[in-house]
């Protein structure tokens, strides 16, 4: 275990367990100072700091070449978002799909998306061809073999978590990504929890859209978040704001400095880039910090808690540990009212984290991070000890 007491790098109230990073994250102190710092150079003079040929062409390619090299893609195959859903977003209503065609899709995904999914259905006739995903997640093969059976001659679009919000689970994608490449189907990656959580390659992964946030587990302020598509796919990207970044011709450079896609989607009317413009400070806290091996620290407290919850309830977990989130767990417990058992955790222990039901049974989700102490990850289990289901 580390020695390092890490806590005084964040802004996080002290009065509070909070053991929720998965939902938005917390920046770390240094790293809000920056984010700080570019709000008050964009407030002392907004026009130049907003003039793309003025410099913010610049900074957020700044901030792209830096990602790029922490998530190996070249810089000009992302684009920096408020989130990721407003990535997917980008992605599933650009997708030229018709009345017949398939979705493939799991039984894990985040409800946001679950509804844009619906919202795209609905528009263009496609279908949505939901897997479930046998449970307990014990090994890939199984896996994938659920996927692969889903698939059909009208199947067009992939669309799957690679770390799942409600269940925590990390999906091992990599498979049907290159089953799905290789007979020419879209796959769309909602990666929404994985940047900064587990090693991410794009260029080996090889998906055709993958969404990620900066503002979780790169740690961030809130609205940084990336959208990466492979270079065959950039001219079928709409924004969903036109603006003086789109052009009809993507061919050529953008005309805010970048390229037709960069800036297409980069440029969509007044809006404050700063949480975006602090990734490289975010990244350099997590290199000097050695985050690596605070997340290895934070993956084992998160394991040895969910046993401890397990061995309490005596419901088995959602997965093999090779399959769980590292830095995050969702911990069944006995069927409950989620919104009692949360408020009698915030009201009476001051712990902050999700309380939910998904399909019919009752969960709570554990995340740790660099922050969290012994004696927040006590709390939680002697509160849930006490708790009459």
């Amino acid at each position: 275990m580390l020695n390092r007491d890490l806590r005084a790098h964040f802004l996080l109230d002290p009065e509070v367990r909070f053991l929720n990073h998965g939902s938005f994250g917390a920046c770390p102190r240094e790293v809000f100072g920056v984010y700080q710092n570019w709000q008050r150079q964009l407030e002392s003079q907004p026009v130049a700091f907003l003039d793309p040929l003025r410099g913010m062409a610049d900074w957020m390619g700044q901030s792209r070449a830096a990602l790029g090299a922490y998530l190996n893609a070249d810089a000009d195959d992302l684009v920096g978002v408020p989130n990721a859903t407003h990535a997917l977003n980008i992605v599933l209503r650009s997708l030229p799909l018709q009345q017949g065609d398939e979705i493939l899709t799991t039984d894990h995904e985040y409800g946001a998306l679950d509804k844009t999914l619906a919202f795209v259905a609905a528009r263009t006739g496609a279908r949505i061809v939901r897997v479930k995903v046998p449970m307990p997640l014990v090994d890939e093969a199984t896996f994938t073999a659920a996927l692969a059976a889903g698939l059909s001659d009208r199947t067009r679009v992939v669309f799957i978590s690679h770390i799942t919000s409600a269940t925590a689970l990390l999906f091992p994608i990599a498979p049907i990504v290159a089953m799905a490449r290789a007979r020419g189907i879209w796959t769309v990656i909602d990666g929404a929890h994985t940047p900064g959580h587990i090693p991410l390659d794009l260029q080996a992964l090889g998906a055709d859209f993958y969404a990620g946030n900066c503002h979780k587990w790169i740690m961030s302020p809130k609205g940084a978040a990336f959208l990466h598509v492979r270079p065959a796919w950039q001219d079928m990207m709409i924004p969903l704001v036109v603006s003086h970044g789109w052009q009809e011709d993507r061919s050529l450079p953008g005309p805010m400095g970048g390229t037709g896609f960069v800036d297409a989607l980069s440029f969509q009317g007044t809006l404050d880039p700063s949480a975006w413009l602090t990734v490289p400070a975010a990244l350099d806290f997590l290199t000097r910090m050695d985050w690596p091996e605070v997340a290895r620290d934070c993956a084992l407290r998160v394991g040895e808690t969910a046993a401890r919850i397990a061995r309490l309830t005596g419901l088995p977990p959602l997965s093999a540990d090779a399959y769980r989130a590292p830095q995050m767990a969702a911990m069944e417990v006995p069927r409950t009212d989620p919104a009692a058992l949360k408020n009698h955790l915030w009201h009476e222990h001051r712990i902050e984290i999700p309380v939910y039901d998904w399909q019919e049974r009752s969960f709570v989700r554990l995340s740790v991070q660099g922050y969290t102490t012994d004696q927040d990850l006590d709390a939680l289990v002697e509160a849930l000890s006490a708790y009459r289901f």
